[in-house]
């Protein structure tokens, strides 16, 4: 089973994707890495992924705009809706001090979910939003940010892509629901 997910390697949709699979007993399947909802579902349109897999609200966030306009160009069946916890933290290249980072970026809904964080740590910091938490985190490995960025990103991003954590656990609310939906084309 091919499952397109709006994420890179070590975001909050590979997690979700991999727990639905364990949820419902797949153990032979593939995630495509298509990192905008759009590529989601128009790679379900066009039979390109089996499934998709997508945020599309939060507890504290509210709802993914990106998920409501990509939902509106594309016909599909909603499978299945369901939560996981998100906890978001603050990664930068290793070695670096808290006291050299001059600019923050992440995907707008992690921007969101940590905004007064953000607001008490980082009042003169610069905000970035960018396409994917995980994705941020792979480009300020290589070089796309200049190197006095932070990123907020899953832990899992710090080992994959050879980053420092920061802080850990820097979302507003302890508890951090996301809603994520399975999407399946229609038949």
């Amino acid at each position: 089973m091919k499952i397109g997910i709006s994420g890179n390697l070590g975001s909050f949709s590979e997690e979700a994707a991999k727990h639905y699979c364990n949820l419902q007993d797949i153990k032979k399947y593939q995630i495509e890495y298509l990192i905008s909802v759009d590529n989601v579902l128009r790679s379900l349109k066009n039979d390109k992924i089996d499934k998709g897999i997508f945020p599309i609200e939060n507890s504290n966030g509210g709802i993914v705009y990106e998920a409501v306009y990509a939902m509106a160009k594309y016909t599909f069946d909603i499978e299945e809706m369901f939560d996981i916890d998100v906890r978001h933290c603050l990664l930068a290249l290793p070695r670096k001090k808290i006291s050299e980072i001059k600019t923050i970026a992440s995907h707008d809904q992690a921007l969101k979910q940590c905004k007064m964080y953000l607001k008490r740590n980082w009042p003169e910091t610069e905000l970035k939003e960018w396409s994917d938490t995980a994705e941020a985190a792979k480009d300020l490995k290589n070089g796309k940010f200049s190197i006095d960025t932070a990123v907020i990103a899953p832990k899992v991003c710090a080992e994959i892509y050879g980053l420092d954590v920061l802080e850990e656990g820097i979302q507003d609310l302890k508890f951090n629901f996301t809603t994520f939906i399975v999407a399946k084309k229609r038949s």
